[in-house]
């Protein structure tokens, strides 16, 4: 792919690293940092046969146990819907919200901003509305609530309330890159002194409505996604939610802790839900990261893979981290053990990114048999021990849009 090298260009001098000072995380391998981590470890993946309420598609899901049957204060009663429900259980794990509560003492409510992402927002909640309209009228229910729930700032609204914050808050939907993207906002918000700290992450629930669209893509998967595979046959949609708290990085920072140290965004539009099929929207995202961060690819030790288990993703993934790291660097994807959490992929891949960091590996590729022989990165079938300081995470959605993370500690 021969690209001239002016349509990598940055506007902007390198980022100023933001240091992870905590997260949390929920995903079908169980609540808290510790369950990922330990599936990680243990290669026990959490995919199940789906059987999501009336739905009735031979697929793989990645469902969290339990949600329905969290329910939310009384004071938060507008906002009753799955996707919610999941975001709070993630607020509680990893204590996180003790985090926050502290962070609010040091900067004030008002300074730490919120920036949040998710696709489906409270969508299910909707699909039960017009399953229960009245039949004569054709009224929705009444108690339903869109804005608390299926509209998009739902989340942020949610949120905010649930952590008591007052800064500034955003949400982004912008399909699998969603939850990456909101780093790269938090740092932009930071950078111009709008908030001094910033909750990042969001939440994602299966659907019908999501499952039924991809089935009809005829993207879903009649087995555990297989990522790489030669004979992967589409995605296995999971659902979850995450959350990480971004503070400036200080002269006296340990020099232990993870930081966000590089950014990068891409907007390659080259189909409604198709990627380009050379990965241009991803070399793209993947160069101005490295140029964010001041990195030449041989810095980055892994990288955290998009990965989704479709034909035509994992080829044209693989073909631009060929373009920018070479046939060798060390790569996988982890959708075999926690599902395609869509717009959550992006908060997702950055934790386990940060675990790989802090726990020196590199996970291989669980339910990948045979590695396609038609692509080139170094992608891993069996986890790798080694020394982790830089990893990259990627995340590219429908659209076109793709944004990519760099993650490290000082060496």
């Amino acid at each position: 792919m021969n690209i001239p090298d002016n349509s990598f260009s940055t506007p902007g001098s390198r980022m100023n690293p933001l240091v992870l000072t905590h997260v949390s995380l929920v995903n079908a391998l169980g609540p808290g940092i510790r369950a990922t981590l330990e599936a990680l470890q243990k290669t026990r993946g959490g995919l199940v046969r789906c059987a999501f309420h009336s739905s009735e598609l031979d697929t793989w899901v990645g469902q969290v146990p339990g949600v329905d049957e969290i329910r939310l204060p009384s004071f938060l009663s507008d906002h009753e819907c799955r996707n919610n429900r999941l975001a709070l259980l993630g607020i509680e794990q990893d204590g996180f919200a003790d985090a926050v509560k502290s962070a609010k003492k040091r900067y004030g409510r008002n300074r730490i901003g919120l920036f949040l992402g998710t696709s489906t927002s409270g969508l299910e909640e909707t699909e039960w509305a017009y399953r229960h309209r009245d039949p004569d009228s054709g009224a929705l229910p009444v108690g339903y609530c869109y804005r608390g729930t299926q509209n998009t700032y739902s989340l942020g609204s949610f949120v905010q309330k649930v952590l008591d914050l007052d800064g500034p808050t955003v949400v982004v939907s912008s399909s699998c890159a969603s939850t990456a993207k909101v780093f790269a906002e938090a740092s932009r918000m930071i950078e111009s002194g709008l908030c001094d700290a910033a909750v990042v992450g969001g939440a994602d629930s299966l659907c019908l409505t999501t499952l039924y669209g991809f089935q009809s893509l005829g993207l879903l998967s009649k087995s555990p996604c297989r990522p790489f595979d030669e004979n992967r046959d589409g995605i296995s949609i999971g659902e979850g939610s995450g959350f990480a708290l971004l503070e400036k990085s200080v002269a006296d920072s340990d020099p232990s802790d993870i930081r966000l140290v590089g950014v990068g965004e891409s907007s390659d539009a080259y189909h409604m839900s198709s990627p380009h099929p050379d990965g241009l929207g991803a070399v793209m995202a993947m160069r101005r990261a490295l140029e964010s961060a001041g990195l030449a690819a041989c810095d980055v030790d892994y990288v955290h893979l998009h990965g989704t288990a479709t034909k035509a993703n994992d080829s044209s993934e693989d073909k631009a981290v060929v373009v920018i790291f070479g046939k060798g660097k060390p790569c996988s994807s982890t959708k075999g053990w926690t599902g395609h959490g869509l717009g959550i992929s992006g908060i997702m891949n950055a934790i386990v990114a940060m675990l790989c960091i802090q726990y020196h590996f590199m996970p291989g590729s669980l339910n990948t048999s045979r590695l396609d022989p038609s692509l080139q990165s170094g992608y891993l079938m069996e986890t790798r021990e080694d020394s982790v300081n830089r990893v990259m995470s990627n995340s590219f959605g429908f659209g076109g849009c793709n944004c990519s993370l760099i993650l490290g500690r000082t060496i």
